[in-house]
Formats: structure tokens, C-alpha cells, sequence
């Protein structure tokens, strides 16, 4: 069982996600926002409803499917929820395959939420738009978002073996194409043979980009009742939902090693806690999309994604 010596630490607020960027200064007034045919959708955010699917959502707006995919690049057209938000782009932006984009600045907008939107660096889109001031943003300004990275496309991570233990069983499929990755650095000494986070698992989607050059975190299938264990000992600093990831868990180690475990039913640990290698975490949740119990981990050293396979045993 896992101990709870701390009381009322809080929480890290979106935890590893968001840790990385500061904010730069928020839009202020200054403009309007642009809008294309529809006044009530476009160039505004979009409140997903009972019965959505993104193609509904396109066509409201008068946008094609793409377009919009492009301008939510974290949302899983397949796991929609009811309250979820998403962007719908105006006629005056663009989002190419590449990049950089033209977008188009929004009331409440910084230049690290873009970044955080967009998968990019602060410094890059300073670099990209050397006339504007960050801390004075003007809502309608056209500013351009530079993507970071120049990976090629590659397919989408089909399941293979990454070893491990339990019933590891990986559906046939052709590697990905390799692409550049974030350095997490030198891995410190301690990050060494930790165990699978689930007994009986298979890897459903490996740690990689996809063939949008989107890096993905592990996808795992399990079994119904499953819970997922910790990999190390350490301190869990989120136990709670977040947005598009349902109920998400995440344990600090040692070396500055975090843990990360999603698309979970239920926490099994609170802020705070204290918990070993082998102590149960989170159940396993079921996925109408995928009609599967999916565990989505994630492995990091500083806040930077780790191939989990460089870790565990």
C-alpha cells in the first residue's frame, strides 16, 4: 500500500506537459478577431457536444477536416469528450504540412500557450517574428508559427516487441521511420532494468513519432481489471484528470525521473504519496474508440519524453 506522510502539497499543475514554457505576456486589446462565414464558429473555440465527431464540427465551420485537425494537433479525433474545446481556424490562417503557420492571435493568447498549441519552442517563434513584442500581442495579429523540428513524415507506429515481461505479445507491422527526437540527455546510472508498469500488456503503439512527425507516447492494451504499478520508487505529484487523457497519474524518482500513466479509470494514489516500485497506481480504463483497456505511459528525465524501451527490463 502506498504511505501518505505529506498532507496538502498540491498539485503540479499539468504537471510535465507544462512545465517547460513561461508565459510571455498576455494579448491585450488592440483588434478584433477575424472571422470567416460563420460569426458563431470561426476563429473562435468550439465546445464539443453530445453526438460530435470532427468532420460535424468541420463542416459547422466551413473548414475542411485537415485544416482543423492541424489546428488542434493534440486532439484524438477518435476520443472526443462532451466540454472539450477546440480551435476553429479563420480564413486568414494556414496551416501547411511543414509549417510555419500564420495564426492568427486569439484574447487570452501568449506566446507560450501558441507554443504549447503548436508543439514548438518560445525562442523559435521570437526568432520567427522579430517585429513583435511579446508581452504586447494584439488580438487579430498575424503572427507565424514555425514548427519545431524537420523530421520526415513517417508512418504511424505500428505494434512490435519491446520486450518485457508478462503475455507481451506485438501485432505484425513494419518499424516506423525514424525521426528526431527530443534529447532527454545522459540517463543517470538508477535508470536501469525498471519493470513494466503492467503484469500482462501488449504495445499496441510504440514510443515514436507519428506520420506527422508528432512524437506519441507508448500505448499498452490490457487486460479488463488490470492496474497499472509503479516503475521506481517515488512521490506522486498528479493523481487526477487532465484534458483528452481522462484520469492521469504521475510519480517523480529519483535523477529527476518522472513516470507517466494515462487514459487511467481511476487513481489508486493521491498527491503526495509515497509509493515503490511494484505499488499499484491507477486502474486500467476501457476505450470505446479502440474497444480496448489502454494504458497510454510515458517515461521523462527533466521534463524530456524517454524511449521507456531504454529503461525497462
Amino acid at each position: 500500500m502506498a504511505e501518505r506522510p505529506v498532507a496538502g502539497q498540491g498539485r503540479l499543475a499539468l504537471a510535465l506537459t507544462l512545465i517547460v514554457l513561461l508565459l510571455a505576456g498576455c494579448a491585450g486589446r488592440g483588434g478584433e478577431v477575424q472571422r470567416g462565414s460563420d460569426p458563431g464558429t470561426s476563429g473562435h473555440w468550439v465546445t464539443v457536444q453530445r453526438g460530435d465527431t470532427l468532420g460535424a464540427i468541420a463542416r459547422r465551420g466551413g473548414v475542411p477536416l485537415e485544416r482543423l485537425q492541424r489546428f488542434n494537433p493534440g486532439v484524438n479525433a477518435r476520443r472526443l469528450a462532451v466540454g472539450q474545446r477546440l480551435l476553429m481556424p479563420t480564413h486568414q490562417e494556414r496551416a501547411p504540412s511543414g509549417g510555419p503557420y500564420r495564426y492568427q492571435v486569439r484574447p487570452g493568447d501568449t506566446y507560450a500557450g501558441i507554443a504549447r498549441r503548436f508543439n514548438t519552442r518560445v525562442s523559435r517563434l521570437q526568432a520567427a517574428n522579430p517585429g513583435v513584442e511579446p508581452t504586447a500581442l494584439r488580438i487579430g495579429q498575424i503572427i507565424r508559427v514555425p514548427l519545431t523540428g524537420s523530421a520526415p513524415s513517417a508512418p504511424a507506429p505500428t505494434a512490435a516487441s519491446a520486450g518485457g515481461g508478462g503475455s507481451n505479445r506485438s501485432s505484425a507491422g513494419s518499424p516506423p521511420a525514424r525521426a528526431s527526437l527530443p534529447d532527454p540527455g545522459e540517463l543517470p546510472a538508477s535508470a536501469r532494468n525498471w519493470p513494466w508498469p503492467l503484469d500482462d500488456y501488449r504495445v499496441v503503439r510504440r514510443f515514436g513519432a507519428d506520420s506527422r512527425g508528432t512524437l506519441q507516447p507508448m500505448l499498452l492494451a490490457t487486460g479488463r481489471g488490470a492496474r497499472a504499478r509503479s516503475v521506481a520508487d517515488g512521490e506522486v505529484r498528479f493523481a487526477n484528470s487532465m484534458r483528452q487523457l481522462g484520469q492521469v497519474v504521475i510519480v517523480h524518482h529519483a535523477d529527476n525521473l518522472q513516470s507517466v500513466y494515462a487514459l487511467c479509470e481511476r487513481p489508486l494514489v493521491g498527491n503526495g504519496d509515497r509509493v515503490s516500485r511494484g505499488n499499484e497506481v491507477c486502474e486500467v480504463g476501457y476505450s470505446n474508440a479502440t474497444e480496448r483497456f489502454d494504458l497510454l505511459f510515458d517515461l521523462r528525465h527533466g521534463g524530456k519524453p524517454i524511449d521507456p524501451r531504454r529503461i525497462l527490463r
